[in-house]
């Protein structure tokens, strides 16, 4: 059988990669914090059919002759680059300005997940989640409210807050007139008296190696054997270990840039063309000489 045949199989597998990979990136095209795929391809193996042989008195060196027998799939990148910004006015609305990712925990839960999506929510205990539930880490956040009213009708609000140096979720108070998140992640309150509150400030990881991250879907990375340690050796603030800033009102939207995923489109639809036609030449090759003897 003709070795063509095998090179040409392999070439449309990895140009079917590649266009699923296209497929998802256009489909995410409006996905907040959605980081685009790449896929990169490499010879498969070389078949040498003479060695090379060195220079000599009478004879000058020969090079080796191979003839490749396909290719394969080398990686499936995701690019970790900015996107673009998205003004929504929303103060729950949070957009990174540079490296690091949003941390977020299920309640009870130790095992912590990354995200740049920051289309972040209230639940009805006054936590930040975000769309599945996960709560926003916080460090040194508010983990209880408790407002208590006398006999006079004055009210009395007593904040519990995590331990020092510890992350948790944070609560905005029922009982806060407003509030606002700086650059730095710091959330801040007006309490019921009109006095500015803390309730914490936003944590982020940014770990060695981004792109070794592992996609766990609904915008969310975990970290992997590849990934690396977090910076400093744990969460840090906005601007500590080479963090971005915290933008509110803001969404980060996704990375894709639709001229280049039809052009890679095009690219992957002509190169599984080519590779059926080498299929069909190859096949055409081997009907001749089945019929060389009638």
């Amino acid at each position: 059988m003709l070795r063509s045949l095998y090179s040409g199989i392999s070439g449309m597998k990895n140009f079917q990669t590649k266009l699923d990979v296209t497929g998802n990136n256009i489909a995410n095209v409006n996905t907040y914090g959605f980081k685009k795929g790449r896929v990169t391809f490499s010879d498969l193996i070389s078949q040498t059919t003479a060695s090379a042989t060195a220079p000599s008195a009478t004879t000058g060196g020969i090079n080796a002759k191979q003839v490749g027998l396909g290719a394969q799939i080398a990686s499936v990148d995701t690019l970790h680059t900015q996107g673009s910004m998205q003004t929504t006015g929303r103060i729950l609305d949070l957009a990174i300005s540079g490296d690091g990712y949003f941390v977020l925990r299920s309640p009870g839960s130790t095992t912590d997940y990354y995200t740049r999506a920051g289309n972040f929510y209230l639940d009805g205990d006054r936590n930040i989640v975000a769309t599945n539930g996960m709560v926003l880490q916080v460090e040194n956040g508010i983990t209880d409210v408790t407002v208590t009213t006398d006999e006079d009708g004055n009210t009395d609000t007593t904040v519990e807050r995590a331990g020092e140096n510890t992350t948790s979720g944070t609560k905005i108070p029922e009982t806060a007139q407003s509030y606002s998140i700086s650059a730095d992640g710091k959330i801040s309150y007006v309490d019921e008296n009109g006095e500015t509150q803390e309730a914490g400030q936003i944590v982020m990881a940014k770990v060695a190696n981004p792109e070794g991250l592992t996609k766990s879907g609904a915008n969310l990375y975990q970290a992997s054997n590849n990934s690396g340690d977090l910076a400093t050796g744990g969460l840090v603030t906005s601007g500590v270990a080479g963090t971005g800033s915290i933008n509110s009102g803001f969404l980060e939207m996704s990375n894709v840039d639709l001229s280049e995923e039809f052009t890679d489109m095009i690219v992957s639809q002509r190169g599984f063309q080519a590779n059926t036609k080498i299929i069909t030449t190859s096949d055409e090759i081997l009907q001749e000489l089945v019929n060389l003897k009638r």
